[in-house]
């Protein structure tokens, strides 16, 4: 059983730690064109693999570190609509910040959004020093929400057991 983590909000959006719940958005995201395109086939082919995904890559964080991945629900109607959230990657020296939008929300502010309140949950309620952002060379969209969001790009760097050079962009904390 999950403990209770502290879900946070925006205008428009409730961000909360992502749970067995929502197997049903992780089988549907993870197999969008652009996550298998930009972010690779994590071979979630059913809700149990979802399932398996959530209970083996998500709930380790949270036990860990006492934050991770959040789910954005849209407050208007309650609709799952993606993820974002602080992740401690493999290969990675500190906290990167992730986020994945199923396609019919992109393009409406959402991600940015949840995005620059989990940068402000990050540097101003956990106390980071520095956020880092990866994504691919061709995720031009995700490159451009990370400059948005007061990212630099430092350059390319390569993550184990990944073939593909990703890009590297970071913050430092204001204080």
């Amino acid at each position: 059983m999950i403990k209770k983590y502290k879900s946070f909000y925006t205008e428009r959006l409730l961000l909360r730690a992502a749970s067995s719940e929502d197997a049903d958005l992780v089988y549907i995201l993870l197999n969008t064109p652009k996550w298998k395109e930009f972010i690779g086939d994590r071979n979630v082919n059913n809700l149990d693999d979802a399932k398996r995904y959530i209970d083996e890559r998500m709930i380790p964080q949270y036990e860990r570190l006492g934050y991770g991945n959040y789910t954005m629900i849209r407050k208007a109607d309650e609709v799952k609509m993606g993820f974002c959230g602080l992740y401690d990657r493999e290969g990675l020296e500190g906290v990167d910040i992730g986020f994945a939008i199923l396609p019919e929300f992109e393009c409406k502010g959402y991600t940015y959004e949840a995005a620059k309140l989990m940068m402000d949950i990050g540097f101003n309620t956990i106390g980071l020093s520095m956020i880092q952002g990866i994504t691919s060379k061709k995720n031009i969209a995700s490159q451009a929400l990370l400059k948005k969001l007061g990212l630099t790009f430092k350059g390319p760097v390569s993550l184990p057991d990944d073939e593909e050079e990703i890009l590297l962009f970071q913050k430092q904390s204001d204080r």
